[in-house]
């Protein structure tokens, strides 16, 4: 008998557990109870424990505990009985928790989840790529979409080049960084295609979970590789450089999918652009649609808006809502006219009246104020709510409110540089 965890044979008596003798080992001092085989086929299991047992299950379990009963006692029944007794005495050791604790346990169930791993990865299936390095350079935005094209993961990427060709530069040192295993060819002519057919066409013996595999190269002899690998029943993608874009070709469907190394993205088939144009034309309408709606319901708050105030001052003028109010004169002269019911200037004497009291106003606030014509314009306009020509045209007095002005008998301009200054001919 030996200690579990050290395999010692130092050890000594101490007490009883659930009825069978409990022993301290002097090595490591670990506990462990008396095994519950006799000594012949404890031995022997032991001693074939590491998973390399040449004997039987059947014999270090039964001959050796046969032999030791006597020939009278060895009958059918007793085997029976005894082979039960064994059993529970079996299970009670395995179950146990020095057993469960021990290196051979943990051994067991190491090497359980390393044979679950593996056949969780070949009924999964993985993705693997061949790399003429010499003739195609995929950068990793390339490489992801390549990984994106695949049904299954892509895990084993591998690259042919002479790497000591100078015009190769740094392109081992980032494949390297980026996983790749590096296959060195010599230089000659299809060095690297010649050794990607060969190493290729029998990938399955290196790596049996593969599902779909990836031939970059635009050099024609790999279709005999694509070819030999579909005759193995994998989905074989055919990587080529046209122009600026990487044409992916399902060899076992036909079909092309297109991805460019400038804008690093898929190029869209025919139907694709249409549908996408089509989108962003029933976006565009949606957008429009809300944005017209929200528009509607200002301009309906506004008018909301303007019906409130028009209730709450019925009586006020509508004029006299947005008149910059100069002084109290001014609005008072304009409410004067808006009760005689001139809100619209019936004439020019009345015009006459309403920009002399303009004028007035503003010498009365600053008397230095030089009065152009644009600013007696703009104050007429505050007024009125009007611009000046269209009430110069209205009242049919001239062409414009400059014109006007000249010709009238009661004002008269001075030029003042770019301006021309407004002077009461009554001063």
């Amino acid at each position: 008998m030996i200690c579990p965890r050290c395999e010692s044979t130092l050890y000594r008596k101490n007490g009883r557990r659930n009825d069978k003798q409990n022993y301290l080992c002097k090595n490591c001092g670990k506990q462990f109870l008396e095994p519950a085989f006799p000594g012949l086929l404890e031995g022997e299991l032991l001693a074939n424990s590491n998973g390399h047992t040449k004997v039987s299950i059947t014999e270090t379990t039964e001959i050796p505990l046969v032999k030791n009963l006597p020939e009278e006692k060895i009958t059918e029944k007793s085997l029976g009985s005894f082979s039960l007794r064994l059993a529970e005495e079996l299970l009670q050791t395995i179950l146990s928790p020095d057993w469960l604790e021990s290196a051979t346990f943990k051994q067991f169930i190491q090497t359980f989840q390393q044979k679950t791993e593996i056949k969780h990865k070949l009924e999964i299936g993985i993705s693997l790529l061949l790399l003429d390095a010499e003739n195609l350079k995929l950068d990793i935005n390339s490489e992801l979409f390549l990984a994106s094209v695949c049904k299954y993961p892509l895990q084993v990427k591998i690259a042919f080049a002479n790497w000591r060709n100078p015009s190769i530069g740094k392109q081992d040192i980032e494949l390297y960084n980026r996983g790749y295993q590096l296959v060195h060819v010599p230089g000659g002519k299809d060095s690297a295609d010649a050794k990607m057919i060969a190493l290729g066409a029998c990938v399955l013996r290196s790596y049996p979970a593969v599902k779909e595999i990836l031939v970059c190269s635009s050099d024609g002899i790999l279709s005999h590789l694509c070819n030999q690998l579909q005759n193995q029943g994998l989905i074989v993608y055919w990587v080529r450089r046209q122009g600026q874009n990487l044409q992916i070709e399902n060899r076992n469907t036909g079909k092309l999918t297109h991805y460019s190394l400038l804008m690093a993205t898929e190029v869209p088939s025919f139907e694709q652009v249409i549908d996408k144009i089509q989108d962003l034309i029933k976006t565009e309408q949606e957008s429009i649609n809300t944005r017209l709606n929200s528009l509607v319901a200002v301009a309906t708050l506004f008018k909301e808006r303007c019906d409130i105030n028009i209730k709450h001052h019925p009586k006020q003028p509508e004029i006299e809502e947005i008149i910059p109010v100069i002084n109290n004169s001014s609005a008072q002269f304009v409410q004067k006219e808006e009760k005689e019911d001139s809100a619209e200037i019936p004439n020019g004497e009345t015009l006459d009246k309403l920009l002399l009291k303009i004028i007035q106003d503003i010498q009365i606030k600053s008397p230095e104020t030089k009065l152009s014509v644009s600013k007696l314009g703009s104050e007429l306009q505050k007024i009125t709510r009007k611009s000046p020509n269209s009430i110069i045209k209205k009242l049919k007095l001239g062409s414009n409110f400059t014109k006007y002005l000249e010709s009238s008998s009661t004002f008269t301009l001075k030029a003042s540089g770019k301006e021309y200054e407004v002077i009461p001919l009554c001063e």
